[in-house]
């Protein structure tokens, strides 16, 4: 059955979490806003955005170039901060916290994937798979570390530097990365940008084993319908506000709802279904 769901920009139908439901959110955001300027050169990034996205599944979030998917996700991580509005990761209010703080919730509660890897060159994979571990002063779960390993398919490549590896292996040693600590939510940012479509494939299918084998959260920006079809909800954003979701997404729903965004302008209050 076709889940698809779009809804209208109008700002005053926001949707929020659906009633009755028993989903627990990992992450969540009250009338988020993000603007940037004053008066007339006055930029909303974000537009009083109310979403939340569930613990123990791959949600991916995905709009027009500009559509504030990545400012969206800056804030929930506390990345950077809003003009106004909550985000909560779990039942701490992220939006409220001071830097120290928020060091320490980014360093304990949330792991980072990026299109660009990120990895230290002078490291091996294991050093880099462990480093938040170390900088934390925490003790390493070995059992853990063992488990990502053999998910990731990485024991053969734990002894080599990152120009010793494929992208999609560096990739691989990042969600390791991010995952090490067992953080409560991956926030992940093009995670595939920059691979191939082969390794862009293997990368999807372990953040998505992470999600059902591990019970890991993780919470994607892409602007690939291929990519978003491995996620088991997309929300969708335009110009800094949700436009609406698609549950059990494929790559065709996708792009049926990317297309429905750039009509929806067209028909103010209109509601879209396919």
């Amino acid at each position: 059955m076709d889940t698809t769901v779009y809804r209208p920009l109008d700002p005053g139908s926001r949707p929020g979490p659906q009633s009755g439901t028993t989903t627990t959110a990992a992450v969540r955001a009250r009338s988020l806003s993000k603007r940037y300027g004053t008066g007339d050169a006055e930029v909303r990034a974000l537009d009083a955005v109310d979403v939340d996205f569930a613990a123990g599944e791959l949600t991916a979030i995905m709009g027009p170039s500009g559509s504030g998917k990545s400012t969206l996700m800056h804030l929930l991580a506390g990345l950077d901060t809003a003009t106004s509005g909550r985000a909560y990761l779990g039942e701490t209010e992220v939006t409220a916290l001071g830097d120290k703080q928020l060091t320490h919730l980014r360093r304990e509660r949330v792991g980072f994937v990026f299109q660009s890897f990120n990895l230290l060159p002078m490291f091996t994979a294991e050093a880099n798979i462990v480093l938040p571990v170390e900088i934390a002063g925490a003790t390493l779960d070995r059992a853990w570390f063992d488990t990502l390993v053999q998910t990731l398919g990485l024991g053969r490549r734990l002894d080599h530097r990152p120009s010793e590896l494929s992208g999609g292996q560096q990739q691989r040693v990042a969600i390791a990365r991010a995952l090490i600590t067992k953080p409560d939510v991956v926030f992940a940012d093009e995670p595939t940008g920059n691979l191939d479509s082969r390794s862009g494939a293997e990368v999807l299918g372990f953040l998505r084993r992470s999600v059902r084998e591990l019970g890991r959260t993780i919470v994607m920006v892409t602007h690939d319908p291929t990519a978003a079809a491995y996620a088991d909800r997309v929300v969708l954003l335009a110009d800094g506000r949700i436009a609406g979701e698609i549950s059990d997404p494929t790559p065709e729903s996708v792009l049926a709802g990317l297309d429905a965004l750039r009509t929806l302008d067209d028909a103010p209050g209109a509601e879209v279904r396919a």
